[in-house]
Formats: C-alpha cells, sequence, structure tokens
C-alpha cells in the first residue's frame, strides 16, 4: 500500500492518489519550493521588499533616526540593498530602492538614519 510523503499516512481512494489531503499536498509542495535553490531570486526579492517596506514606514517625513533593533526584530535585513550613495562627509547611506539608511552609533545605542532618495543624489 502507497503512502502519504508528507505525512507517511497510508493511501486510501484512487490508485494514482499521492497525497491523504489537500493539506499535505501544499505542505509537501510548499516544503519543496522552500528548499528548492532556483527560488533564491525569490528570496532576495522578498527581503528587499520588506527592507523597503518597513524602511518607508518608519520615514514619513523624508529623514527619520530609528534604533536598529527596531527594524531587526521586524525581519530587516540590512545584508539587502540595491545601491548605495556616499555623501561629502564620506558616509555611505544604503538604499533599498528609494529608501535608504545610515547605520550610525549615539549614545552607545546603534541606529538608522532613515532618508528618501533625493534628485541632487544622482551626481
Amino acid at each position: 500500500m502507497k503512502k502519504c510523503p508528507e505525512c507517511g499516512d497510508q493511501l486510501i481512494g484512487r490508485i494514482d492518489k499521492k497525497f491523504c489531503t489537500p493539506y499535505c499536498k501544499s505542505s509537501y509542495h510548499y516544503k519543496m519550493a522552500r528548499d528548492d535553490d532556483k527560488n533564491q531570486f525569490k528570496k532576495i526579492d522578498n527581503q528587499l521588499k520588506l527592507n523597503r517596506r518597513l524602511l518607508k514606514e518608519y520615514n514619513k517625513a523624508g529623514k527619520a533616526v530609528v534604533r536598529t533593533e527596531v527594524l531587526l526584530n521586524l525581519g530587516f535585513n540590512p545584508k539587502y540593498f540595491t545601491h548605495y550613495w556616499k555623501n561629502d562627509k564620506k558616509e555611505v547611506y544604503l538604499f533599498c530602492y528609494e529608501f535608504g539608511f545610515l547605520t550610525k552609533k549615539e549614545n552607545g545605542y546603534s541606529k538608522y538614519v532613515l532618508v528618501q532618495w533625493q534628485t541632487y543624489m544622482n551626481k
């Protein structure tokens, strides 16, 4: 008798049945897709989108300062960015599309200075 590849239960019904329930089928295919190396692009793209959404959410005025742990606890990953910009002080801002951040230490706390891309940054 055949067994479900997800949970191991015996399959009852049609001879060509592969999964015992729709839940097992969905769970099995989700795990396979998650572990697939071809989905590396999807993982990176999703992280960039999350980073952009968080930077946008915490930067309503065009410039803001937020503690790093606030964004990191929400899933922000500073290793994923689309481009960078260096200001006159040689500080490097990392950007996720049009929203950027700069890591700073102030009063013993690690913080992100959040900015939005401006036309003068094109130079």
